[in-house]
């Protein structure tokens, strides 16, 4: 029988092993319109923790002992639908689980690039759109502008670092480690910050903006919130632009950000903006079509965290939350 993860209890803090459980799914004939999809690669993403808590959110709360979902990236093997055929490689939000039967309406082909599948669910999927869109539109940074990204190590984090110096903009990034650091280094990073290092991320912050010339930030884009957020709001520009789409410190621990610069964006008129990637679905092609681009010139490099079966969703899962990754993590089916 197909294989899915539940949610068995609802986390209190960090999640631990026991707050899931694999169930058996009831492999039924396809009604009229559906496909059934062997999933080849699973996402984790940390926007799933916040789907865990039994609260009023963007996304309903993952329903206790019902199979929890996510981006997947499968084959299809049966189809009731004449626009999607056996042998399709297709993108969908029935993840978690080792097979999916789900309405053709609700997947999509992959686009016709150059690179493997699972880049679907990372760089050129719902990471990449969140760090291209938000880098572009919701902060509006341009040519010239000095960019710091927390969580650059990232799936997210490392898209902004890379179409950030391809659109001609200064970045500083903030990775936890030396090999981690070194990596975003070699992405084109202009600085790169250790906030696992002795010195506060306040203050490496500012010597680095000291150090790229800029002397303070234009753009902050934040995956993080804590003290990385009290950073940027510390050496914030003139009318500095932060985009905000993630807030991985707290979504375990609930502590609070201190703000204890907040008082700078009155006088410099700092703009924080949160945003969802749901926002920008509409734009997928133009995301494509410059990703693309960018892709094909060479400027666009991918790191993947792989885990080895769907047993091992949770453990890719809770890595996330302890570093455990370096660009995108995902489990291999």
């Amino acid at each position: 029988m197909a294989r899915a993860w539940s949610l068995k209890a609802r986390p209190q803090g960090m999640p631990k092993h026991t707050d899931f459980a694999m169930i058996d799914l009831d492999q039924s004939t396809l009604g009229a319109g559906e496909v059934r999809i062997a999933n080849r690669w699973l996402s984790v993403d940390p926007y799933m923790r916040g789907r865990m808590n039994d609260v009023k959110s963007y996304v309903p709360p993952f329903a206790l002992g019902e199979a929890m979902q996510g981006g997947a990236v499968g084959e299809v093997v049966e189809s009731n639908d004449d626009g999607i055929k056996v042998g399709d490689m297709v993108l969908h939000m029935a993840g978690w689980r080792d097979e999916a039967v789900v309405p053709a309406a609700q997947v999509q082909k992959l686009p016709a690039l150059d690179v493997p599948p699972q880049a679907f669910l990372g760089q050129l999927g719902m990471p990449g759109m969140t760090g291209y869109f938000g880098l572009l539109q919701v902060a509006e940074a341009k040519a010239g502008d000095t960019v710091f990204v927390s969580a650059a190590a990232g799936a997210v984090g490392s898209t902004v670092v890379q179409v950030a110096k391809a659109k001609g903009m200064t970045v500083i990034g903030s990775a936890g480690g030396a090999e981690k650091c070194a990596w975003v280094k070699s992405l084109g990073a202009d600085a790169v910050i250790d906030y696992k290092s002795d010195v506060p991320v306040v203050k490496a912050l500012g010597e680095a903006a000291q150090a790229v010339g800029s002397g303070g930030i234009d753009v902050y884009f934040d995956n993080v919130g804590g003290e990385h957020l009290d950073a940027a709001l510390a050496h914030a520009n003139m009318h500095a632009r932060f985009a905000v789409c993630g807030m991985i410190d707290v979504y375990n621990s609930g502590a609070a950000t201190q703000l204890k610069y907040l008082a700078r964006l009155i006088g410099n008129r700092v703009q924080i903006r949160g945003f969802i990637v749901s926002d920008y679905m509409n734009r997928a092609e133009e995301f494509y079509k410059d990703m693309g681009g960018m892709l094909a010139a060479g400027t666009l490099k991918r790191q993947e965290t792989v885990h080895e079966g769907v047993e091992t969703m949770p453990d890719a899962f809770l890595g996330l939350f302890s570093g455990g990754n370096t660009g995108k993590m995902l489990v291999k089916v």
